[in-house]
């Protein structure tokens, strides 16, 4: 059966988080998927593993190219119509693929951005997230306790995606050209994507409640520097938080299409 997705997953010697990613999305996928994985340095055994797994289709480069590097090329690989980005240190939840695919089909059009809702175990005040610990390890990871817990968890959809686990097809994909080069290893390259697609007029960026992943947070992020937020504001003209918040609204509770800001 031909996919719907494929899901792309960049990763960065990142193996028990790896491992659980690969673990969950097979236990808890029913829509069609491709799973791509792009292998960054690997030389903690990730590549290697990776190797004897036969249902994933594998890209490796031998130093860390960075996330924008590595979905540009996954999305050249991908066969799917729809392209679903998730991090590797994310534990996908049951009907976390259903919800986005239901919505996709209720839309109606490709000219949407999709976000699943992350659930953390730390408060950072954003408010997209619901926060709740259930592990911050792969090897501590409470799944009984998450599996039994997180459908109690209340959220409505938000506006405002940009970050993983997000989803565009692939046509929006091409006439944006994919995540921004000049934004590598990859911070402020998802806020970069979201205004590129905004100057192509698409205005649905929508947060699905009802998709949901457990996110351990920073387990790539934490090990290189900042950067990218100059370059936001050089290339664009306007800060990445003002376009956030005033463009995409994002947090808010959701209401439909979004509007040019007065």
């Amino acid at each position: 059966m031909k996919p719907f997705f494929s899901v792309l997953v960049p990763t960065w010697n990142n193996l028990p988080y790896l491992k659980c990613c690969l673990e969950s999305i097979r236990a808890h996928s029913r829509v069609p998927l491709q799973i791509c994985i792009y292998v960054n340095d690997g030389s903690d055994g990730s590549l290697e593993w990776l190797q004897t797994q036969d249902d994933v289709e594998v890209l490796h480069s031998d130093e860390n190219v960075g996330i924008c590097h590595a979905m540009n090329a996954l999305a050249k690989i991908a066969t799917a119509p729809w392209l679903l980005y998730l991090n590797d240190d994310m534990y996908v939840l049951p009907d976390w693929d259903t919800a986005l695919h239901d919505r996709l089909l209720e839309i109606g059009h490709n000219r949407v951005m999709l976000s699943g809702t992350m659930i953390e175990p730390l408060e950072t005040g954003n408010p997209c997230v619901i926060v709740a610990d259930h592990g911050r390890h792969p090897s501590i990871l409470d799944t009984v306790g998450l599996l039994q817990a997180a459908p109690q968890y209340q959220k409505t959809n938000w506006q405002g995606a940009t970050w993983p686990p997000n989803v565009i097809h692939r046509e929006m994909w091409d006439a944006v050209g994919g995540y921004s080069f000049e934004f590598s290893p990859g911070y402020y390259s998802d806020p970069d994507l979201s205004m590129k697609l905004w100057q192509q007029d698409v205005r649905h960026f929508e947060g699905v409640a009802d998709s949901r992943v457990y996110h351990f947070g920073k387990a790539s992020t934490s090990r290189i520097a900042s950067s990218g937020k100059a370059l936001f504001l050089k290339k664009w003209g306007i800060s990445a938080s003002t376009f956030t918040k005033h463009y995409l609204k994002r947090g808010q509770a959701f209401t439909g299409q979004l509007k040019e800001p007065s």
